[in-house]
């Protein structure tokens, strides 16, 4: 019987539920297909605290070298220190998360050597054709020699590449609440931060895919309520959330506010620059804040506006040559890090920012924090295309209105501008509006939400 993939491989990842929907015998027959299409020798595979995680990847590491491939298994790690496994080993790698969706889920990143992305466009469309295949058919003969399996521990060198990217050694001591959502943060956070002049205040760092606490979704207000109201109690300069596999990082100020991630973009795209001689591409897309491009070119560098998606940030982070890229998801990318994304090292720019100098987080964030935004409001809608045409439609006829359609619809007015866009695995519409007065972004933002739900 042939597998059905349809809900299981993703544009840009493999993600679902187990055993329902994939399980242990798949996933071997993903790893022997990742072999296979990336034409590998030797692999390296880690994966995160989620119940099922150990089984799958050890499936897959069967699977891999059963068409011959060297197997290194890095175990427990965050999905980023799995792209510096793959960059600093110069080898494919396969990282066993589902992120921050529920516990019952969990799915697969995958990256050529040197953490260069596998999406739909890139060799995840040729590995779901081979996965149908051999699930039919069963897999074509193994290897004359079978690949081998080897463990190694990668933790300690990834917090040292990290550290060597940002001077920290003479900031003042901060004290910073961190929320690891009982997730790879837990895991990482200690070894990264060790040394440094933090008092460390961590919350729900026991490694538990089932998310007793809340879910590891730090993108959801809800579940920065704790870190908030922790970091209040404490009296600390700052906290800290990361999501499941800990790729992500979400930042919070003295006050227990939360910090938008294009101000964080924004402040680390100015240190980037300043590291780099004040020179430099910026990649960033194109829901940031208006902040972040003004930021970029008043440091000397270059902004580059992108789609929504790692893979676009990481193919015009590989073509411009850029020293950094940011999306207001919180998904920070570097050069110096194989092009790929890493919360942590956010997170070090920010602690980096905040010790070197005397006032409070609130205050060196002014800079960077200069619009009013509405966040990502998500819309269910039967006729995604309809909607939008209706939007175009109402603002079609309006002067000094420019749209453009680079990903969705993008409304730029003097004061404003909202960019509208389907999901591609849901029946919604995505709708970020910003305005240089709250005033402005709420009467947009609402005109626009009735159009959308009309």
């Amino acid at each position: 019987m042939v597998a059905d993939l349809s809900q299981l491989v993703k544009a840009y990842d493999v993600r679902g539920v187990v055993p329902d929907q994939w399980d242990e015998p798949l996933a071997e027959l993903f790893g022997a297909a990742f072999v296979q299409v990336t034409d590998a020798d030797a692999i390296v595979i880690g994966h995160d605290m989620r119940p099922s995680s150990p089984g799958l990847a050890a499936a897959f590491a069967r699977g891999a070298t059963a068409r011959g491939a060297d197997v290194t298994l890095i175990g427990l790690c965050s999905t980023d220190q799995l792209y510096y496994a793959s960059g600093a080993l110069d080898l494919p790698g396969a990282m066993f998360t589902a992120s921050h969706n529920p516990a019952r889920y969990n799915g697969i990143k995958l990256c050529r050597a040197g953490a260069a992305p596998v999406g739909q466009d890139t060799g995840l469309t040729e590995i779901r054709t081979l996965v149908e295949q051999w699930s039919e058919h069963g897999l074509p003969a193994t290897a004359a020699t079978p690949g081998t399996v080897t463990e190694r521990d990668t933790l300690t060198d990834y917090a040292a590449h990290l550290l060597g990217l940002v001077g920290l050694s003479g900031i003042r001591p901060l004290k910073v609440v961190v929320d690891a959502g009982n997730g790879m943060g837990g895991h990482t956070v200690p070894t990264v931060f060790a040394g440094l002049p933090l008092d460390l205040v961590p919350m729900y760092f026991e490694l538990d895919g089932t998310f007793p606490n809340h879910e590891a979704n730090p993108l959801d207000p809800k579940n920065i309520t704790d870190l908030q109201d922790r970091v209040l109690a404490e009296g600390a300069d700052l906290g800290l959330a990361f999501d499941g596999d800990a790729d992500r990082c979400f930042v919070v100020d003295e006050r227990g506010a939360g910090v938008s991630p294009s101000a964080i973009t924004a402040l680390v795209a100015a240190r980037e620059l300043a590291r780099n001689g004040g020179k430099g591409t910026v990649i960033h897309n194109l829901i940031t804040s208006w902040s972040v491009p003004e930021v970029v070119r008043e440091n000397g560098g270059t902004p580059v506006r992108t789609r929504v998606g790692h893979s676009f940030i990481k193919a015009e982070m590989a073509e411009h040559g850029a020293i950094f890229g940011g999306e207001h998801s919180a998904h920070y990318y570097f050069r110096d890090f194989w092009n790929a994304d890493t919360g942590m090292l956010a997170a070090l720019h920010v602690l980096a920012a905040l010790g070197g100098q005397d006032g409070p987080l609130s205050g060196l964030l002014d800079r960077y924090d200069r619009y009013a935004g509405s966040g990502e409001i998500n819309s269910t809608v039967a006729d995604q295309t309809g909607r939008l045409a209706a939007v175009r439609a109402a603002y079609g006829s309006r002067e000094g209105v420019r749209f453009d359609e680079l990903d969705g619809l993008t409304v730029t007015g003097d004061d404003w501008w909202f960019n509208l866009r389907a999901s591609n695995t849901e029946p919604l519409l995505r709708l970020n509006v910003e305005a240089r007065d709250e005033k402005t972004m709420t009467a947009v933002r609402d005109e626009v939400l009735a159009l959308v739900r009309a």
